[in-house]
Formats: C-alpha cells, sequence, structure tokens
C-alpha cells in the first residue's frame, strides 16, 4: 500500500508540496505522516528544543552509540541505555522508525529504509506547525553546540547558523563548541544574534565580572519563564585554554542557586535551566540546587524519550545533529508544575516538507561552496561512525590517515562525539569537514614512552569513566591505530589501563614510541587533519576500515 500525494499531505498537516512519500513497507511498520506529530497538548505553554546540532544544515544520517556506559550510580539507568536494552525499557519495537532514531541497531538497512533525518528546513516545518497550533504559548530555545561543527560554520566562523537560528526566532542560546571560535568572535557572533546568549557561569578570569547575561525572563501566555544559562563548565579543559584565556568557567553550584533563588524572588511562574553540561552532572546538580522545574541538556547528545524525573525537575536529553524536536507542554499552577506531556520527535526529513523560507536560507548559504562541499573523495565498504564510548569507524579511517602521512607506530584521534554517519558507497568533503571542522585542526607528531602512554590512557579513562560525574569533564575514550588494551571502568585512578601493547608488543615503561594526533590544546605546526584526510582518501579511492576497539572489563 502506498499513499496518495492528497493523502500524505492531509495526514501531515505540513505545507503542501513535499514529493516524498513514505514507503509501504514503512508503513506496514507504522511510520506514517499522522504519528510524526502526535502528541496531546497540555497547559499554558509549550516549550521546543533542539540541541548539539553542529551546525548540519541539511539532512544527514547519525547513528546512535552502541555503547554509552554509565559508572556508579548511572550504570544501567538513562541515558545509559543502548540498543536493545534501550528499546525494551522504552516500550520500542525493534526494527521500526523508533529503533531507528534511537539506537544504532541494524542501522545501516533501516537507514536506506527510513532515510536521512534532521535538516533545519525540516525543523523549522515542525516548529511552525506546532507555533500555528498553539497561538502565543510556545517558546524555541537552543543549548549549545550548534554553532560549530559544519564546514560552512567554519569557513564563515560561526554566522551561518546564527543567521538560521534568528529565522527560527530561537528565545535564548548557551554554549560549548561555540568558544573556540575565540573570545572576540563569540562576542561578534552575540552582536548578531537576535536572542540573548546566557551564562550564568563563566566569568572574567581576574575579576570575577560576568561575561554573559545569566538569565532573562520571557512572557508566554500571561505566565512569566525564566531560562537560566549554563554553559559547558569545563570549556577550557576539553579545548585550549589561549582560545578564552580571560575567562573561567564551572559547575558554579552556589551561584546557580543565588540565580534560581533571584528569579523566584521576582516572582517567576516557570524556573527553566538551558544548559550544556551533560546529562548525569545536569542529574547531580538538579538534586543539590531545588527550585529549577526544567533543565533542558546538551552536551552528552542523549536522546531520552521521556524525561528524567530528579525530585521535582524534569530532566531533558533532546539528542543531537538536528535529528530531534523536543516538544514538552506544561500545566503550571501556583508557580510550580503539576502536570506535563513531552515528545521527542524524530526529524525524519523524507516525511517532511522543508520549510521554503529557511530552505532559500539554507541554499544561500551554501550556494558558494557546493562545489567543494560536494567533491566525493573515495568510496568506503565501512559503515562509518563516530559516537560510542569505545570507537568509532570513522576516527579509525582518520587515524589510518595519520600514521600513512607520519609513518609513526599509533595515532590518536580524539573521542569528539560530533560528526556524521556514512553508509557504505561515496564520502564526500562535506563527510570529512563533519568530523574535523575545527578551529584548531593542525596535526603533529611526537615521541611517547611508555609509562607516560599509560598515564595518559589512564588519565582520560579517569574523565570518562569516574563515578562522580562533576569529575567527568567531556567526550568518548580516544581513538587510536596501532594500540591495543584492556580499560576497567570500575577500576580507579591509575588502575584501569592493562594489557597495553603498540602493534602487538607488549609495552614496557622505558619503551619509546612515535606517534601521531590532532586538536592538540597547544598550537601544531601540521597540516590540518582535513586535509591529511581528503588526501589519503583521494589516494586509496576506496577504504575498508578495520576497528581497534579497547578491550572491556565491567
Amino acid at each position: 500500500m502506498r499513499l496518495s500525494r492528497r493523502d500524505f499531505i492531509q495526514m501531515a498537516g505540513l505545507a503542501a508540496g513535499s514529493s516524498l512519500l513514505p514507503s509501504g513497507q514503512a508503513l506496514a511498520k507504522g511510520l506514517t505522516p499522522e504519528n510524526l506529530l502526535r502528541f496531546t497538548p497540555k497547559g499554558g505553554v509549550t516549550i521546543l528544543h533542539t540541541t548539539d546540532s553542529h551546525a548540519q544544515l541539511v539532512p544527514m544520517y547519525y547513528r546512535e552509540p552502541d555503547s554509552n556506559i554509565g559508572v556508579g550510580k548511572a550504570a544501567g539507568k538513562p541515558p545509559h541505555l543502548t540498543g536493545r536494552k534501550f528499546l525494551k525499557y522504552y516500550g520500542l519495537q525493534p526494527d521500526t522508525m523508533d529503533a531507528y532514531a534511537y539506537t544504532c541497531d541494524d542501522y545501516s538497512a533501516l537507514a536506506k529504509e527510513f532515510g536521512k533525518m534532521g535538516g533545519y528546513a525540516y525543523i523549522m516545518s515542525l516548529i511552525k506547525q506546532i507555533r500555528a497550533e498553539r497561538p502565543g504559548k510556545v517558546l524555541y530555545v537552543d543549548t549549545g553546540d550548534t554553532l560549530q561543527g559544519s564546514a560552512t560554520s567554519l569557513w564563515t566562523r560561526g554566522e551561518d547558523m546564527v543567521r538560521v537560528l534568528n529565522q527560527m526566532k530561537c528565545e535564548a542560546i548557551t554554549g560549548h563548541w561555540e568558544f573556540t571560535y575565540g573570545e572576540d568572535r563569540v562576542q561578534e557572533l552575540i552582536k548578531m544574534m537576535e536572542f540573548p546568549f546566557l551564562a550564568q557561569n563563566v566569568n572574567d578570569a581576574t575579576w570575577g565580572d560576568p561575561i554573559f547575561k545569566p538569565y532573562t525572563i520571557k512572557s508566554v501566555n500571561g505566565m512569566a519563564v525564566a531560562l537560566i544559562g549554563q554553559a559547558f563548565p569545563y570549556t577550557p579543559i576539553a579545548n585550549p585554554r589561549r582560545l578564552m584565556p580571560n575567562w573561567s568557567f564551572g559547575i558554579k553550584e552556589d551561584h546557580m542557586r543565588a540565580m534560581v533563588d533571584e528569579v523566584r524572588a521576582k516572582k517567576v511562574d516557570l524556573v527553566v535551566v538551558l544548559s550544556h553540561n551533560g546529562m548525569d552532572v545536569d542529574k547531580k546538580m538538579v538534586s543539590r540546587v531545588k527550585g529549577i522545574d526544567v533543565i533542558l541538556g546538551g552536551h552528552t547528545h542523549d536522546g531520552v524519550p521521556k524525561p528524567v524525573v530528579v525530585g521535582k525537575t524534569l530532566v531533558i536529553g533532546s539528542g543531537c545533529y538536528g535529528k530531534f524536536l523536543s516538544r514538552l507542554d506544561l500545566k503550571v499552577k501556583g508557580r510550580r508544575v503539576v502536570d506535563y506531556s513531552y515528545r521527542l520527535i524524530p526529524v525524519m526529513s523524507e516525511m517532511i516538507t522543508p520549510d521554503p523560507e529557511m530552505a532559500r536560507l539554507i541554499e544561500k548559504i551554501r550556494r558558494p561552496y557546493k562545489r567543494k562541499l560536494n567533491e566525493v573523495v573515495c568510496d568506503t565498504e565501512t559503515l562509518l561512525y563516530r559516537r560510542g564510548n569505545l570507537d568509532g569507524s570513522f576516527d579509525d579511517l582518520i587515524c589510518d590517515a595519520l600514521v600513512d602521512h607520519y609513518n609513526v607506530d599509533f595515532a590518536f584521534s580524539p573521542g569528539f562525539r560530533w560528526g556524521r554517519t556514512v553508509l557504505p558507497g561515496p564520502v564526500t568533503a562535506e563527510d570529512v569537514y563533519s568530523q574535523t571542522a575545527l578551529t584548531y585542526p593542525n596535526t603533529y607528531k611526537n615521541k611517547i614512552s611508555g609509562k607516560d602512554l599509560k598515564n595518559v590512557l589512564e588519565d582520560i579513562s579517569d574523565n570518562i569513566f569516574n563515578p562522580d560525574p562533576y569529575r567527568q569533564q567531556g567526550g568518548d575514550m580516544v581513538r587510536s591505530k596501532g594500540l591495543n588494551y584492556t580499560v576497567n571502568i570500575s577500576g580507579t585512578m591509575g588502575n584501569r589501563i592493562s594489557d597495553l601493547k603498540v602493534r602487538g608488543k607488549t609495552v614496557h615503561p622505558k619503551d619509546q614510541f612515535t606517534f601521531s594526533g590532532w586538536a592538540s590544546m597547544t598550537v601544531q605546526p601540521g597540516p590540518p587533519i582535513y586535509d591529511i584526510v581528503m588526501a589519503y582518501a583521494r589516494r586509496r579511492k576506496k577504504v575498508r576500515v578495520k576497528i581497534d576497539r579497547p578491550r572491556l572489563v565491567v
């Protein structure tokens, strides 16, 4: 069975003109335009939320992680569920649209069936429909990692995404990777914004003065809604300090508590935090800072279909890469949330008519770069992805290119979470930039002892697997090529890494090795990583990636 064009448009309730229809096979599994926006409205306020899009303007593929390991009290709880465990926990069925959107199970097959996701013209179409349904009741906000991560954002230094968010009538934003454009450029971008950049936890490093507005108060349907910003607290640790030398960051829990008390004293009806802490840090923070009704999270890229309730606070995780639009309807009485409805809406771009005005803006932004973006640099026989606690096949390709270029014993690639997934077939320059578009992309070659190598891996694993969320400073395990080791996630600092080998040979403390890497905290002289990867890909013409994955002990 295949829906007619007329039936599709009527069921979707979106703007006319789409020629993209779901297949009969997809419909048989419950994927219909009708249920894409299925929702039970509630109360007088609707909050729409996106996060961690990393400047992906157009639809793409993005595979969810096969491992998202929780430690300590977080073990086995949202957001640390993947695959079948995730589906079972949320009552979802395998081999469906939900399975495709939320997990990596059968990813290649389901990607071919359901198509690409995201794209701001498609998100805009959904937002416009919800605004039309709930006039005067809707707030749309974003929680950062939005102005960085694509070729066009690298080349326009974030301006492309500011133009997009302005057109979307975004109400507020906070940040993380935005800061990697440097202090001066961040302030230039903020001046372009038709909405506030909020961060209660960023101060002048010398005098302690606030750098950004800590909060704003919006009037929605006769109610006062406070939006408080919480930027990524570990920016100068996860990214080069030299890019923001005059600003101090941190969780700054006491100041958050003071900001909540301050807006509550102004008799606001609702307190919402726009956070780039990561979900585990969000959960800990709201357990200690009372008076927050909702915390809209970012940073860890967790797409969580239901809010996690901590005390009286709703903790929201809205995924990444434009794959999802969160809708939260709130019934507020006596300055407290008394009821709510929530849906993490999959942005199934092949089921949605793109908003024509946003589509024109995106086309205008991308037009000068199209030839460069669309260059096919090679074909891949392997599904290329990044996201996962322990490995990512695209990072293995990056490491292969580094080893080849520098002729070293092994290579490192940082455990970033952003980067498109590429199905077997053509790999474009845009795909490579989606994995490498940093403001500090230069590569290097260096030497390291066996002792220092183990210490480096111990430091990184403690950052990821420390049971205290406040000591987890972002990212996944460093990727490598030429290294093998075992990581014990239940271990303690200095005792997690064992069986360390380089090129199959056991590592001793006094051994010396050559290695290469990129995204250094210090200025490096080597060519940008995207140039190295694309040159390697062009020479190879066809790539097949073998993943070097650490052995895991729980």
